[in-house]
């Protein structure tokens, strides 16, 4: 072989391996932006449940020592997020705000009672829930009433619900349509090597000799590949951050190790299996069939 072919044939190993690693790495940014939608997408869900007010209004006589109290045992329970204790002059300024004129100097008195906004955690901001923490409520002696929209609890709880079915049967797809890009990529690239496999075959050389180099390049190949779609999503993640800082409260590290442990997990098995089944392939193939 010239030395002109060598530097040929080196060339085009070189845009083979860079190709599929383009390739790849395309696919796996793909599955990240995904990841990274459900992911904002759970926190954004959580966020809007959490953020369902419901009012405990509280009786005219109670004291502010047993209010301060409830509101305690309120703060220690499992399905509390925060309460907020408004007084009956925070109240009648809440309410002079809305109407937009002093109805306490016009009635004479504040008719409004003091009551607790209460949070709830994401997972019991659901109507049945908010039922049973309801009469739990409506048992203690202090508590006149307890306020909150359920329809529209109802809503964003039939919506989110729809939400994540959409988004679930889609990254369904996605992740077969990523497996599948992926898989055909590198059958391409064990392609143009089809005959070097035969003459490994022809000097005695076992398939488990012949398989191993293939698949370490293979994984490694997922591996930077992998790293390569982290670096692209952290700066989708910092440019998206930059533009809407209010995206910044959604944010969350333990959520993006599990993100980027995940890609880079499907770029080393994806890789690996893809490799390892084209690699059988043609280590089964009769010399004939190479060339079609």
């Amino acid at each position: 072989m010239s030395r002109k072919e060598d530097k040929y044939n080196k060339r085009r190993l070189r845009s083979s391996y860079l190709t599929t690693m383009v390739s790849i790495t395309l696919v796996l940014l793909m599955l990240g932006v995904l990841g990274l939608i459900i992911l904002h997408a759970q926190k954004l869900s959580d966020h809007v449940k959490e953020n369902i007010a419901v009012r405990i209004m509280m009786k005219e006589d109670a004291r502010e020592a047993e209010i301060i109290q409830l509101q305690k045992v309120l703060d220690a329970s499992a399905y509390v997020k925060s309460t907020e204790y408004i007084t009956q002059e925070m109240a009648a300024k809440e309410m002079k705000e809305g109407l937009g004129e002093d109805f306490v100097s016009f009635l004479g008195y504040n008719p409004l009672p003091p009551s607790i906004d209460l949070h709830l955690k994401a997972d019991y901001a659901n109507i049945k829930s908010i039922e049973s923490i309801e009469k739990e409520l409506l048992a203690n002696p202090g508590v006149k009433e307890i306020f909150y929209q359920k329809p529209l609890v109802q809503a964003i709880n039939k919506n989110l619900r729809r939400i994540s079915l959409v988004l679930l049967g889609f990254s369904g797809l996605l992740l077969i349509i990523a497996v599948a890009l992926i898989n055909n990529t590198i059958r391409l690239s064990v392609y143009s090597k089809r005959f070097l496999i035969r003459s490994m075959q022809l000097v005695g050389a076992t398939r488990g000799f012949i398989r191993r180099p293939f698949i370490y390049k293979g994984i490694f190949q997922g591996i930077y590949s992998a790293f390569l779609a982290i670096l692209i999503l952290v700066g989708i993640i910092y440019v998206s951050v930059k533009e809407l800082p209010e995206l910044l409260e959604l944010q969350d590290i333990n959520l993006f190790i599990i993100l980027f442990s995940s890609i880079i997990l499907c770029g080393i098995l994806i890789s690996w299996l893809s490799t390892f089944f084209a690699i059988h392939k043609y280590l089964r193939m009769r010399t004939d069939d190479l060339y079609f």
